[in-house]
């Protein structure tokens, strides 16, 4: 294109001015582009994957699409909101919660032809419960570069003891940086029903919750000492979350890495996870998950359940989890079901993954039961079927690395071992138990369900 020989030069730095202001949005659209572009190649193959001789069908293994995260629309400007210009403190005593609250409303409000930044400085700020809510007008982007610290006083959350940091209803929403979300969460270990028998179960907050975000990004943050649940994503669709570290004592009673709950097409990567419970759990609701790159330990392993609790209704399909290395957790992956409950755990694969001392490397109990008393017997069950476990080595911590403890009246189907090698600490012979289950083996699996 070429531009007219008598243009002024005040019409020409107004023509300079504004391409150099919309060339880094352009950039990071072609960018987000092409990542999403290669995260969605991925997870076709990977959820395509056939295992033919076994008699499973492709359409088990439905691929999906996260295109759209963050709009590639032309934004006329940038606002940034920094919650210090709003009364933040950040100096770990002075509480900034409604600092925070005031830099919020106003990040929500800009206008839809502006792109926002949230950002959080270097500082450690404290905060009471807070809700960021939406809609919001424009794409936000928070960005948190110091810590954020939860107030250890329990009557601050009276109000609400389920959440601390909830973002609910925001669309095209990124949260990053290099900083640190701290739950705080000690006061709430020594109060829990599960190190002190002698006090009632109650609801301890959730860290850090997204619930209803649609085109959601999360990475490159440190979240830590959660009160109960570390990070969940509730009712969300299109997810990536990448790069987390997540971290709590390995005694820190139901601290989950990594919540999923009535969620639909989350991709879960590069993520490092050690807490008190699962790395990361997956229940009922949620369909099309991917994990990939997930290092854990300590803590419970990668679960999908427990599903069925109270006779309800259960469903999670179409999970992929492949490249995991599991060190000294109480469970590998694990399928949990409460008996009396319906509904179905189906075509779900874990793939290329390394245990290092874990007592449980493989396991699905339809018999699940965590309460004081035993649990009732009875007949009906989550259905678990089309499960392929392939490419998965290393060592058991107890004598039973490969355990099926399946529903007699709704047995565990299309459940295929391939390339699977467990061995005892010190090389010992390892044992599967395996009872009604439907199975497979495919090139070299060791230990194996004995015949039926």
């Amino acid at each position: 294109m070429s531009l007219p020989r008598n243009i002024s030069p005040f019409v020409l730095l107004i023509i300079v001015t504004v391409v150099l202001t919309l060339a880094p949005s352009c950039l990071e659209a072609l960018h987000h582009q092409q990542h999403y572009s290669h995260h969605n190649n991925v997870a076709h193959n990977n959820l395509n994957h056939l295992h033919e001789e076994s008699g499973h069908d492709s359409r088990a293994y439905p691929s999906y699409s996260l295109e759209g995260m963050r709009s590639t629309r032309f934004l006329a400007s940038v606002t940034t909101v920094n919650v210090d210009d709003y009364g933040a403190k950040g100096d770990g005593t002075h509480d900034d919660t409604v600092a925070f609250q005031k830099a919020w409303k106003v990040a929500c409000s800009s206008i839809a032809t502006t792109a926002v930044y949230f950002q959080v400085s270097k500082k450690n700020y404290l905060l009471r419960p807070i809700s960021f809510s939406g809609p919001c007008k424009s794409a936000i982007t928070v960005q948190i570069y110091g810590s954020i610290e939860a107030s250890d006083d329990r009557s601050d959350y009276s109000d609400d003891r389920s959440h601390w940091l909830k973002f609910s209803s925001v669309q095209n929403l990124m949260v990053e940086g290099d900083g640190t979300i701290n739950g705080n969460g000690k006061i709430w270990w020594q109060n829990s029903c599960k190190v002190d028998t002698s006090r009632p179960c109650e609801n301890a907050p959730t860290a850090l919750t997204f619930h209803m975000c649609n085109y959601l990004i999360v990475k490159n943050l440190r979240i830590q000492n959660a009160q109960r649940m570390h990070i969940s994503f509730d009712q969300c669709t299109n997810v990536r979350a990448s790069n987390l570290v997540v971290t709590a004592p390995g005694n820190s009673p139901n601290t989950d890495g990594i919540h999923v709950t009535k969620t639909k097409n989350i991709q879960i990567s590069d993520c490092t996870i050690g807490t008190g419970d699962d790395c990361i759990s997956i229940v009922s609701g949620s369909q099309n998950i991917e994990a990939t790159g997930i290092t854990c330990g300590p803590g419970h392993g990668i679960s999908i359940g427990s599903l069925g609790s109270g006779n309800s209704k259960a469903y999670v399909s179409n999970v992929v989890v492949n490249g995991a290395k599991l060190s000294g957790t109480a469970n590998g992956v694990r399928i949990k079901t409460w008996q009396g409950g319906s509904g179905s755990a189906s075509n779900i694969k874990f793939q290329n993954i390394e245990m290092h001392d874990v007592k449980n490397p493989i396991i699905i109990d339809q018999n699940y039961c965590d309460q004081k008393d035993p649990c009732k017997h009875q007949s009906s069950a989550v259905q678990v079927k089309n499960v392929v476990y392939e490419n998965i080595a290393g060592t058991s911590a107890t004598e039973i690395a490969v355990k099926f403890d399946c529903s007699k009246n709704h047995p565990c189907k299309g459940i295929v071992m391939k390339n699977v090698d467990l061995v005892g600490e010190g090389d010992e012979v390892a044992k599967a138990e395996c009872n009604n289950v439907r199975f497979s083996n495919l090139g070299t699996v060791s230990p194996k369900c004995p015949p039926a």
